[in-house]
């Protein structure tokens, strides 16, 4: 048992092996609203797969801004190479793709609920939906094309000049900031949505 979590892929693995025993007795057992394959259970399969994506992704930004970043003037200055170089790059690997993950993912929902139009009307009852998909879509813009072009600066995976390097360092920070800030709104949104709050 114990080897199972010796790896990273054999975790995950054993993971998805008891979501698959619970989805067969749920099934087995008639406590499945939604009849497998159909137009619901497929909407189903795609929430839940924004739902895991987007918890790596604000998970990780949240890793970032209250563990990863307040701690760096702790460590020993011989220290902080590790993080720069193995630590940051491996979660920015992992941030920026479950941001992608997230987007993707929330938008074929979208479009399997017939709700597409709610980016763009803000029309009752998608009106909290449509605000956080917005923030959401706002908060991927800037992983992609602010924060991660400036930490690959920052992180000395781009060589840039010394003055370069700090301007893009200020710059990811203060985005990653304002993701964090956006977050806690965006977050609601979705949960208001889902339970009637707006």
């Amino acid at each position: 048992m114990g080897a199972i979590f010796q790896s990273l892929g054999k975790t995950i693995t054993a993971g998805f092996v008891i979501l698959v025993i619970l989805v067969l007795a749920t099934v087995a057992t008639g406590g499945v609203g939604a009849k497998v394959g159909d137009h619901a259970w497929w909407a189903f399969i795609f929430r839940w797969l924004h739902v895991m994506s987007g918890v790596m992704w604000i998970g990780l930004l949240w890793y970032f801004n209250f563990v990863q970043t307040p701690s760096m003037p702790k460590i020993p200055d011989e220290q902080k190479p590790a993080i720069g170089k193995v630590i940051a790059p491996a979660a920015l690997f992992w941030f920026r793709w479950a941001a992608l993950a997230t987007v993707i993912t929330g938008l074929i929902l979208t479009g399997m609920l017939g709700s597409i139009g709610s980016l763009v009307t803000f029309a009752r009852p998608h009106t909290a939906i449509a605000i956080g998909m917005w923030l959401g879509l706002i908060m991927a813009f800037n992983v992609w094309f602010i924060i991660w072009p400036n930490q690959k600066k920052a992180l000395g995976i781009v060589t840039v000049s010394a003055e370069e390097k700090a301007a893009a360092a200020r710059l990811a920070g203060m985005t990653s900031r304002i993701n964090t800030m956006l977050s806690i709104p965006m977050l609601f949104c979705m949960v208001a949505q889902q339970n009637g709050g707006l």
